[in-house]
C-alpha cells in the first residue's frame, strides 16, 4: 500500500514506517488507521489505540472508551486493559466488499466521560483465499461442420472474488488441435476468452471434441479452476439469430413486487424449420444476481425472483443469447437500473447518554450523544433532526452524522423533576419517513428554596390558666426542594416577654412545628404575646424564612367582684375609721331618693367584668332596694316611725362568668332627721368602739375649723362684692350677691362618709345675720362648678348655675324677693354655715330631690 514491490525485507520496514507516520498523523487529528488481512481468528490484534490516541490505560478504563459502529454486525472491539483494538468478528473481504476494490471498515472510539469521539479506519486487506471459478462445471457447444476456420465462440468467464494479483490472471486451453484460445482484454481491463477455430471441423472425422478451459490467479501458490467444454460438429446452418437491439436497457423502482416481468427479449432467425427455433440463455451474469432474476429460454422474458434493494444494489447488467437449433446465436446486453424508494426511515443510535443532571448546570451542558443515518441516498437519505415539545435543550451537530443534544437553559427541578426527551429524525422523501428515540433524564435537586410558610401570619387564643406544655398551635412549611433539602426545622427567635426570655414562656418542637407554653399565663399580666418563628431546611448553606406568630391570651373568670366602696371592715380598721359603711338617710325621705352606692370593680375582662348587684340581706327587707347594674341603694318606700333607727344592708355583686364569682358589701343606714338624732345615732355607734367623750370632742373641734374657714370666706366674698359695687354703683345694696363657689365634695367625721357632688344653693342674707333663708335649686347637684357669668350681668348667689340665671323656675324667688321659711324651734334650727359647708351632711334627700351618685 505504501511502496512498490521490492525485497520481502525492504519491502516490510518501508510499510511499516509508512503506516506508523501515517497513523501517527491522522492520531493527531483525531482519526486512527489500521490495516489487517482478512480471514484473520476472532480476538485478533488490529492496532494500540491507547497509545495512538495517548491515552493511559488507567484513565482509558476509568472512562469508559468503547468501540461503536453503524453496522449492524460490530466486528472490532476494544480491550480495556491493553488499549488494543482487537476483531470481534472474522473478516471476510469478499463477503464484506463484494465488489469493491479497497475494502475499508470503520468504526468510532468513544470516550464516555470527555464525550469525544476518534475515527478510525480500518482497510481489510486481501489474501489468496477464492481460486477462480466458471458458472457451469461443464459447457456444450454446437458448431457447424461449415464453421470458417478463425471463428469466434465466447467462452464463460471464471470469477474469482479476490483482488489484485490475487484475481484472476490467465486462461489456458487444452485438448485438440482444432480449437485455440484468444483472451479478449475490454476497457475495463476484464480478459473475457473466446474459443477461436483454428482448422476446419469434419463431421465425419470427429463428431466431438473435448477441452478443457483453465483459469489461474495470481496468488502465491496460484489456484485455478476448470471447465470442460464438449463441442458437438452439426450440419450446416448458415443464419444466426438476430436480437432487436444490442443493448436492453430498464429502470425500475426497488419496491417493484417480486414475479414481475421486467421486460422480454426478442430475437429472430432467418432460417426455417428446426433452424429457426430460438431460444434464450444468459451467458454472463453479475455475481450475486443468480437467484434474483430468471430468464425463460422459450419466450425471453426476464422475471424478477426477489425482491430489490437499492441499498444494497443500483444496477445489474447480464448477457444474453438467443441461438438457434444449430447453435447459431446473436448475443445482448440486459442493463437494469434500480431506482431509490424511500423504504428506510432514519436511525437513531444512543452512542452515550446521561442518566441524571443538577440543576445547577450552566446552559450547554452535554445530555447525550447521538448518531443519525439513513440507508436511503439523495433526498430521501437526508437526514433533518428535531426536539419534542418545549424541552430545555437543543441539538447541536457534532462530527459526521453525529448530534450533541444539550442544555438550552438553567433547569429547575420544583417545576420538572424528569424529563423524557423525545430526538425525532425525519428523512427529505416523500412521504416522508420518521423515526425517534426518547432519553430519560432525571434532574438532581439543588437547595434553592426557602422554606414557605402555610400562612402570612399566625395567630392563636389561649385561655388564661392553661396548664403547662399545652399545645397553643402548630405552624407548617413547605419546602419545594427534594430529599435533605425539602428537610424542614423550626426554632423561636430571640424575644422577651415582660423582661424574661421568650423561650421561657413558648418553645416550639423543632421537627413539627408544633408550639407549646411552657406556664401558665394569667390574662391579668400577659394579653398578648408575640414572636416568631424561623423555618429553616436542611441543605448547605441552609435557607429559611420567618413567620410571626400572635397568641392572644384568653380571659378566665377566676377573679371575683372587688368591693371599692363601703370599704371592708379589716380596710376601715387600717385608715383608722370607727365605721364602715355608715349612711344616712332623712325619714322624710320619698320613695327613690338615692341613700347610697356600691362600688365594685372586677379584674376581669368583657363578660366576666360584667357586675350586677342584689339586696340579699336587711333590717328592713321592703325599706330599701339596689340597682341591678349601677349599685345605687334607694328607698323603696318613704321611712316610717316604726321604722328602726338603724337599717344593716348586704348586697352581694356577682359577675356575669361562668361560674359566677360574687362578693358581698355591708352597708349601715341611719335614719335622722336632725343633728342631735344624728349625732345620738353616731354616738350610739362609736360608744362600743372609743372612749367616753372622744367623738363629743372631734366633732366641735371639726365645728370649730369649719367655722373658721367659713367667716374667712364670708370676709373675702364681703370684700369682693364691695370692690364691684363701687364699680358699678348702679345696684342697691340688697340686691348685692355672692359668687358662687363650690361646696366640699367629700366630707368625713368619724368614718361617717358622704358623697362627693358639689350642691348649688340660693341664699338670702338680709341686713342684719340673723334672718336669712337658704333654698336648694331644681338641678342643685352637679359635678362641676356653675359657669362664671359674664361681666356686664349680675353674679348670681352663691350656688346658683347658669341655668338657674338663664330661667329660673316660677318658684325660684331673686335675692331682692327673698323667701322666708317659718321658723322652726330653736332647737331644730341648723346655723347656716352648717348648711353650706356641709352641704352633705345636712342637705336630705327630701329637701334635695335630685341627688345623683357621682359613681
Amino acid at each position: 500500500m505504501c511502496a512498490p514491490r521490492e525485497g520481502r525485507w525492504g519491502r516490510r520496514q518501508r510499510a511499516l514506517l509508512c503506516c506508523v507516520l501515517v497513523a501517527a498523523w491522522e492520531a493527531a487529528w483525531g482519526q486512527l488507521r489500521y490495516s489487517v488481512p482478512e480471514e484473520l481468528p476472532k480476538g485478533s490484534f488490529v492496532g494500540d489505540v491507547a497509545k495512538d490516541l495517548a491515552l493511559q490505560l488507567a484513565a482509558l478504563r476509568d472512562r469508559g472508551a468503547r468501540v461503536v459502529s453503524a453496522d449492524r454486525t460490530q466486528y472490532f472491539a476494544l480491550h480495556a486493559n491493553s488499549g488494543h483494538l482487537v476483531t470481534a468478528e472474522r473478516l471476510d473481504r469478499e463477503q464484506l466488499c463484494r465488489l469493491v476494490e479497497r475494502c475499508v471498515l470503520r468504526c468510532e472510539v468513544i470516550v464516555e466521560s470527555e464525550m469525544k469521539v476518534y475515527e478510525i479506519e480500518v482497510e481489510i486487506t486481501d489474501i489468496n483465499d477464492n481460486a477462480p471459478t466458471f458458472g457451469e462445471a461443464e459447457k456444450e457447444l454446437r458448431m457447424s461442420e461449415t464453421t470458417a476456420p478463425g471463428s469466434r465462440f465466447p467462452l464463460s468467464k471464471a470469477y474469482d472474488p479476490d483482488v489484485g494479483v490475487n484475481s484472476l490472471q490467465s486462461y489456458e486451453l487444452s485438448g485438440d488441435e482444432h480449437f485455440s484460445l484468444s483472451v479478449q482484454v475490454g476497457a475495463d481491463g476484464e480478459k473475457r476468452p473466446e474459443l477461436l477455430l483454428a482448422k476446419a471441423l469434419d463431421r465425419e472425422e470427429a463428431a466431438f471434441h473435448e477441452l478443457v478451459l483453465r483459469a489461474s490467479d495470481g496468488g502465491e501458490p496460484a489456484r485455478t479452476g476448470t471447465v470442460r467444454i464438449r463441442v458437438s460438429v452439426l450440419d450446416a446452418n448458415d443464419n444466426a439469430p438476430v436480437f432487436s437491439q444490442a443493448v436492453y436497457a430498464v429502470r425500475m423502482p426497488e419496491d417493484v413486487p417480486v414475479g414481475s416481468t421486467l421486460l422480454t427479449l426478442t430475437a429472430t432467425d432467418a432460417d426455417e424449420g428446426l433452424n429457426s427455433e430460438v431460444k434464450y440463455s444468459v451467458t454472463k451474469l453479475t455475481a450475486g444476481l443468480t437467484n434474483k432474476f430468471f430468464l425463460d429460454p422459450e419466450t425471453g422474458s426476464i422475471r424478477l425472483l426477489r425482491s430489490l434493494d437499492f441499498e444494497e444494489g443500483d444496477s445489474y447488467e447480464m448477457e444474453v443469447q438467443a441461438h438457434d437449433t444449430g447453435e447459431l446465436f446473436d448475443t445482448a446486453t440486459v442493463s437494469i437500473s434500480v431506482m431509490d424508494v424511500n423504504d428506510n426511515a432514519p436511525e437513531i443510535s444512543v452512542r452515550s447518554a446521561l442518566s441524571e443532571i443538577s440543576e445547577d448546570a450552566p446552559p450547554g451542558t452535554v445530555v447525550a450523544l447521538l448518531h443519525v443515518q439513513d440507508r436511503d441516498s439523495g433526498a430521501n437519505g437526508e437526514v433533518r433532526c428535531s426536539l419534542v415539545g418545549d424541552v430545555p435543550f437543543r441539538l447541536r451537530s457534532s462530527v459526521g452524522s453525529y448530534y450533541s443534544v444539550v442544555t438550552a437553559r438553567e433547569l429547575d427541578r420544583e417545576e420538572v423533576s424528569e424529563y423524557n426527551v423525545t430526538v425525532w429524525a425525519s428523512d427529505g422523501g416523500s412521504p416522508s419517513l420518521r423515526s425517534s428515540a426518547v432519553l430519560a433524564l432525571r434532574v438532581l435537586d439543588v437547595n434553592d428554596n426557602a422554606p414557605v410558610f402555610a400562612e402570612a401570619r399566625y395567630s392563636a387564643r389561649l385561655p388564661e390558666n392553661n396548664a403547662e406544655g399545652a399545645l397553643v398551635l402548630t405552624v407548617r412549611a413547605w419546602d419545594a426542594d427534594w430529599g435533605q433539602n425539602a428537610r424542614v426545622r423550626y426554632r423561636l427567635a430571640e424575644g422577651r416577654v415582660r423582661g424574661a426570655p421568650l423561650s421561657s414562656y413558648v418553645s416550639v418542637q423543632a421537627e413539627t412545628g408544633a408550639l407549646y407554653a411552657l406556664r401558665s399565663f394569667d390574662y391579668e399580666e400577659v394579653r398578648e404575646v408575640g414572636l416568631c418563628v424561623r423555618a429553616e431546611d436542611g441543605g448547605a448553606p441552609a435557607l429559611s424564612s420567618n413567620v410571626s406568630v400572635r397568641l392572644l391570651i384568653v380571659d378566665e373568670n377566676d377573679n371575683a367582684p372587688q368591693v371599692l366602696y363601703p370599704p371592708s371592715s379589716s380596710a376601715a380598721a387600717a385608715a383608722g375609721a370607727g365605721w364602715t359603711g355608715v349612711e344616712l338617710a332623712p325619714r322624710s325621705a320619698e320613695p327613690g331618693a338615692l341613700v347610697a352606692k356600691v362600688v365594685a370593680v372586677d379584674a376581669d375582662a368583657g363578660q366576666n367584668a360584667w357586675l350586677s348587684y342584689e339586696l340579699a340581706k336587711a333590717t328592713e327587707p321592703g325599706l330599701f332596694r339596689v340597682g341591678l347594674h349601677s349599685g345605687e341603694v334607694r328607698t323603696a318606700r318613704s321611712p316610717l316611725a316604726r321604722d328602726a333607727p338603724r337599717h344593716s344592708l348586704v348586697v352581694v355583686v356577682k359577675d356575669q362568668g361562668r361560674p359566677a364569682l360574687s362578693a358581698t358589701a355591708t352597708l349601715t343606714v341611719v335614719l335622722a332627721e336632725s343633728v342631735a338624732e344624728l349625732l345620738s345615732e353616731l354616738g350610739s355607734a362609736a360608744a362600743p368602739a372609743e372612749p367616753g367623750g372622744s367623738l363629743t370632742r372631734w366633732l366641735v373641734l371639726a365645728v370649730a375649723a369649719v367655722s373658721c374657714l367659713f367667716v374667712a370666706f364670708l370676709l373675702l366674698l364681703l370684700a369682693l362684692r364691695l370692690r364691684r359695687w363701687r364699680r358699678s354703683q348702679l345696684l342697691p345694696p340688697a340686691s348685692g350677691a355672692l359668687r358662687g363657689v363650690p361646696a366640699s365634695h367629700f366630707v368625713g367625721i368619724d368614718g361617717v362618709r358622704a358623697f362627693l357632688h358639689s350642691y348649688s344653693h340660693e341664699v338670702s342674707l338680709t341686713a342684719d345675720s340673723r334672718k336669712s333663708q337658704r333654698r336648694w335649686a331644681a338641678d342643685s347637684c352637679c359635678n362641676t362648678l356653675p359657669a362664671r357669668p359674664p361681666p356686664d350681668k349680675a353674679a348670681p348667689l352663691l350656688g346658683e348655675d347658669a341655668a338657674g340665671a338663664r330661667g329660673a323656675p316660677p318658684d325660684a324667688l331673686p335675692v331682692s324677693q327673698s323667701l322666708r321659711t317659718p321658723r322652726r324651734p330653736p332647737s331644730r334650727r341648723l346655723p347656716p354655715f352648717l348648711l353650706i359647708a356641709f352641704p352633705s351632711v345636712f342637705c336630705f334627700p327630701s329637701r334635695c330631690p335630685r341627688m345623683i351618685s357621682p359613681y
